[in-house]
């Protein structure tokens, strides 16, 4: 493959609007950047209709929440009707089995093939990992889009000991690209997967050299673990271009892996969801020109995106200016920061001068380390100051001590403490606190049947995807699966024999390390997050258990009445 000019348009050409990571809803209920998402929403779509592109691709994201509110999905639906349904004709066609490419959905079809609806722009799009399927059904956001006929949900496996990632083949004229997705998947999972040969992307029989390949892939890229990102040298060589999506930080002028040589695009997110650097880059979306083999993807700067700007403070950088034995320091400190923030906002409003479209209200950062000896201010007092300037007042310093930092170990952990509020300079996952917990826990409360990995599991659903049934399905899934060896080993209904049974499974389960088990011993550590306490679920799996190998036991309902 090559970059080159962009090629003429013509009926050889593919012209594709390029984006990720919309998350649309972030800050909803915000008075001031509530709307933000969906402005810029309506301005990628917008560029779609104006440029005339074949197709819109999607790398994920497209939501923030994983239930997103009415508002959200009724603001989604009313921009993709209002752009993306027309009489114009859509001037490529689809060759593989469509069958394949969307088997799990009710209407196994490219939305624009549809007899019943009339779609001048295609929208294809892959799941990330705020809007991924979750629950009983394994359904997301995305779905509900698709089956409204609005979007193509596509790269979604739904194996959890194989992937194959078969492409959504395309043509027009002379041109043919074959469209690989991967939707999210926890990054330690995939990394597994990877090593372990368990995903393969698929081919075209005939012809293979004569494809364009183009993937999108919405997972960690850069390293934040041994094995929670996805190396990019992972990916097969004979890829032409990848569509990276979860990154926020804007690189999305193609570079090319020098191992593997293809290239790779980093489109950013097309909002400010976290005040850190990376999402203080200038957010473009992009415009994928391919024909033949040769490509170039034009930049286009978001016009409707609120400024940001951040910049760090290092305290004791400064002996000349800051003394943390003057007793008038904090002042000093509090007016050197109010300079700081004058700076940025002046920066701020020189960048907007220029283009009408963007908010008004910036987003400011000011970080200040403020180790060596110093006391930090009242932000809250600080923040009064700028309550009509700025878009986040509440957050415009954030104080750290980065050089003090130290881990601190043998301490007791208070779960609901680490998630309402975390440490500041912390990024936190549930899954990490529960694995945290055991690792320091009593014997007695150990996990023995069950995993770590599956309680984690069980209280991020719970937690973060706000999936109410979560818990207790994991926990009937590994019932079944309990009660399954036990009928095949043929176990007698003798409460030592089942003991017995139930070490000897246990150690099975630990030997291979299972990740998809499913937690019950859950403590009463957790009962803010859970519908029940060990000691009674102890006693009730016990005699499910013995229901399992013994006719004689009195029969139990598939739910404890609490």
């Amino acid at each position: 493959v090559s970059q080159c000019d962009p090629p003429s348009d013509g009926e050889d050409t593919f012209k594709i609007l390029v984006a990720t990571d919309i998350h649309l809803g972030y800050l909803e209920k915000d008075p001031v950047r509530g709307n933000d998402t969906f402005v810029t929403f309506n301005e990628i779509l917008d560029h779609a209709q104006k440029n005339e592109v074949d197709f819109v691709l999607l790398g994920g994201d497209l939501f923030h929440d994983n239930k997103p509110s009415r508002k959200t999905v009724h603001s989604c639906l009313e921009s993709l009707r209002k752009y993306c349904m027309g009489d114009r004709p859509v001037q490529f066609e689809i060759l593989s089995d469509q069958a394949v490419n969307f088997h799990y959905s009710k209407f196994p079809w490219v939305n624009y093939q549809d007899e019943n609806l009339n779609i001048s722009i295609p929208v294809f799009s892959i799941h990330g990992n705020h809007d991924d399927p979750t629950g009983a059904d394994a359904l997301c956001a995305l779905d509900i889009l698709s089956c409204a006929g609005l979007l193509n949900h596509f790269g979604r496996s739904t194996s959890v000991e194989k992937i194959d990632i078969s492409p959504i083949l395309l043509r027009k004229g002379r041109t043919k690209i074959a469209l690989y997705g991967l939707g999210a998947i926890p990054d330690e999972r995939l990394y597994r997967m990877f090593v372990n040969k368990q995903v393969t992307m698929l081919r075209p029989k005939e012809d293979e050299d004569s494809w364009f390949n183009l993937f999108v892939i919405h997972q960690n890229r850069s390293k934040h673990g041994a094995t929670n990102y996805i190396p990019e040298q992972f990916l097969d060589d004979f890829i032409n271009l990848v569509v990276w999506g979860h990154e926020h930080e804007c690189k999305i002028a193609p570079f090319q892996n020098e191992q593997q040589r293809f290239y790779i695009s980093q489109p950013g997110s097309s909002v400010v969801t976290s005040l850190s650097p990376g999402e203080a880059v200038k957010k473009h979306i992009g415009l994928l020109h391919v024909k033949g083999k040769k490509m170039k993807m034009e930049k286009i700067a978001l016009e409707t995106v609120r400024t940001f700007h951040i910049e760090d403070v290092v305290l004791a950088d400064h002996p000349d200016l800051f003394n943390p034995d003057n007793p008038n320091v904090t002042q000093a400190i509090q007016a050197f920061c109010m300079e700081k923030v004058e700076l940025m906002l002046d920066t701020a409003e020189r960048e907007r001068l220029g283009n009408p479209r963007q908010p008004e209200k910036p987003i400011i950062r000011l970080r200040v380390d403020y180790a060596g000896g110093f006391e930090p201010f009242s932000v809250h007092r600080f923040s009064q100051k700028y309550m009509h300037r700025v878009a986040n007042p509440k957050d415009i310093i954030h104080f750290f001590r980065h050089r003090e930092q130290k881990e601190k170990k043998g301490i007791d952990l208070n779960f609901g403490k680490l998630v309402s509020r975390p440490a500041e300079g912390m990024t936190l996952r549930v899954e990490d606190l529960v694995k945290q917990y055991f690792q320091t826990a009593e014997k007695k409360v150990q996990l023995s049947l069950l995993t770590e990995r599956g309680m984690g599991e069980a209280v991020q659903e719970f937690v973060d995807k706000e999936e109410k049934d979560a818990i207790e399905e994991l926990v009937k899934f590994q019932l079944e699966k309990t009660q399954r060896f036990l009928k095949e080993r043929r176990t007698d209904a003798e409460e030592e024999k089942i003991d017995e049974e139930l070490y000897m499974y246990c150690n099975i389960v630990s030997s291979h390390n299972s990740y998809f088990l499913s937690c019950f011993f859950i403590s009463t550590y957790f009962s803010n997050y859970s519908y029940f306490s060990v000691p009674y679920y102890q006693n009730y799996y016990t005699l499910l258990l013995l229901n399992t190998v013994s006719p004689s036991c009195p029969k139990l309902s598939s739910s404890p009445v609490m």
